[in-house]
This record gives C-alpha cells, structure tokens and sequence, in this order.
C-alpha cells in the first residue's frame, strides 16, 4: 500500500486555505492546516510531514523565521512558500533560507498542485534539496552539522551540544550577515522557551574558545554592540 503524502499549510486566510486544502485532499493527500508562524513549528516538531506550504505574512511569527527554525532542524522536507510578497528581494531570501519552490499569490490552483507533486517526486527520489549546509569547512576546521562535531586534523573531534549546533549554523548560514538577539532567541530556541540574552554571550564564548587563535580578540564570532552576532570567514 502507498503511503498517504502529509502536508503542513500553514496559512492564515481560512478561505485560501480551505481551497488549498480540497484540492490537495482530492489528490489523495493528507493535510494539517495552522493559521500562524509559531503553531506551524508546534506542529512540524510533534509530527511528520513530506512537504510545507508556507505562507510568509502570518502572525505571531513570520514565514521567513518559520523556514529557518525548520532548516536549522531538517534539511530534507521540502518547502514551498506561497505569499503575496512578489519582489524578486522576498524571492531570493526565501530560497537563501532554504526554501526550494515559491509562488506568488494569485495563483492557480492548477499550477500549485503541479508544483506540489513536482516536489514530492523530487523529494522521494533525491531524499535531500541538497541547498543547506550540512558540512562546512575554514581555516582548517571541518563542521559536520548532520553529526554534531568538529573535526581538526591532528585532534581529537569536538562533540556539539544540540543549541551549539543549531546556534553556529544559524550564524554561519547567514554570514556577513548581523543576526539579532532576539532573531536567535525565536528561532534557536522556540516559542515556548526564552532564555536571557547572556545565554547566547556563553555559546560565542565557547565558539571563540573552539576556533579563534584569539579567544580575547575575535576574528569570526563578532558580537555587535546593543545588536546582535556576526559570523566572518
């Protein structure tokens, strides 16, 4: 027996959403509808899904935020934003982030199942979108985000904690890039819990001590004054 294709439309318009759902049902697919960005996390953590329809206006937490807590989690379900924003700026952030299809609202219902399914199929026979960083190498230093550790020539491997892990991913995927407290707080740590922003000082401390020559006067994990972090090459 086949097995059923689940879906996470996360959408906040119910008649969109409604619509969406009855063609994709009538599809043979199953689907879990939520209405904001911090349910859709909720739900994609306690359950499993072959595919995401993510809206990028949405309250509570926005589809962009969504798409990277998922990808700092999972690099393989693929995930297909469906929004009214239509710039080509919102476009290439949203396929940065990991996102592997996007489609502009209106759109045909037509077309959005023919995307769906193209994901699916691409999905089963690649097993991987293959646009995350799982392996990450600088100055002599190889992270392998899929194990968690650290690997150095010459030196025993350096085992990453889970939020270690999902912290330097965070900062390396978007480097160049200030990342936000607050940004990291959401997506590092989730809508349910919200440590102090001290928490995040203590794993730049740790990195430093991983991979500065000096720890006191660091060259790649940059903390910026009153906002945020930065990762330089």
């Amino acid at each position: 027996m086949e097995r059923q294709i689940r879906i996470l439309l996360v959408e906040d318009e119910k008649s969109i959403a409604d619509a969406i759902a009855l063609n994709l049902e009538m599809e043979g697919h199953k689907v879990v509808k939520v209405d904001n960005g911090k349910q859709a996390l909720k739900t994609f953590n306690s359950e499993r899904f072959n595919l995401i329809i993510l809206d990028i206006m949405l309250p509570e937490m926005d589809g962009f935020s969504v798409c990277d807590a998922i990808r700092l989690e999972n690099t393989e379900v693929p995930i297909l934003f469906l929004t009214a924003k239509n710039t080509s700026e919102d476009r290439i952030k949203g396929l940065k982030l990991g996102a592997d299809d996007y489609l502009c609202k209106p759109f045909e219902l037509e077309e959005l199942i023919l995307r769906v399914n193209n994901l699916i199929k691409r999905s089963s026979t690649t097993g991987q979108n293959g646009k995350n960083i799982n392996l990450f190498a600088f100055n002599g230093f190889e992270i392998d985000f899929a194990e968690r550790k650290i690997a150095q020539k010459g030196k025993d491997d350096i085992a990453l904690t889970k939020k270690e892990n999902q912290l330097l991913k965070l900062l390396i995927e978007h480097k160049n890039e200030v990342v936000s407290r607050d940004y990291i707080l959401e997506t590092v740590w989730g809508y349910d819990i919200y440590p102090s922003t001290r928490t995040i000082d203590n794993f730049l401390v740790s990195f430093r001590k991983y991979f500065e020559k000096d720890p006191s006067n660091p060259q790649h994990f940059v903390s910026v004054r009153s906002v945020g972090y930065k990762f330089v090459e």
